[in-house]
């Protein structure tokens, strides 16, 4: 015996549920990757900002002695010929 229309659309439909259960979920996953990425760069960034940090008081200290050995030359009269 022939399947009624009725009995084929809720076939299909219950087809239709099955792959929009499965989108949703792959979408979950999806989002909570995603959400992982954002959270690993955000992190990235804030590492490249302690650098940046660290990069510049390195350039302090190295300013620091650079002028301490000027004045060191200068007192002790000590100039490139």
């Amino acid at each position: 015996m022939a399947d009624s229309p009725e009995n084929l659309a809720l076939t299909q439909l219950r087809a239709i549920r099955g792959d929009i259960s499965d989108v949703q979920s792959t979408l979950g996953d999806i989002r909570r990757r995603l959400a992982n990425l954002e959270s690993g760069q955000a992190s990235i960034i804030q590492h490249l900002g302690n650098l940046a940090a660290a990069d510049a008081q390195q350039q302090l200290a190295t300013d620091g002695l650079t002028e301490r050995l000027v004045r060191i030359e200068r007192r002790l009269d000590l100039r490139d010929a």
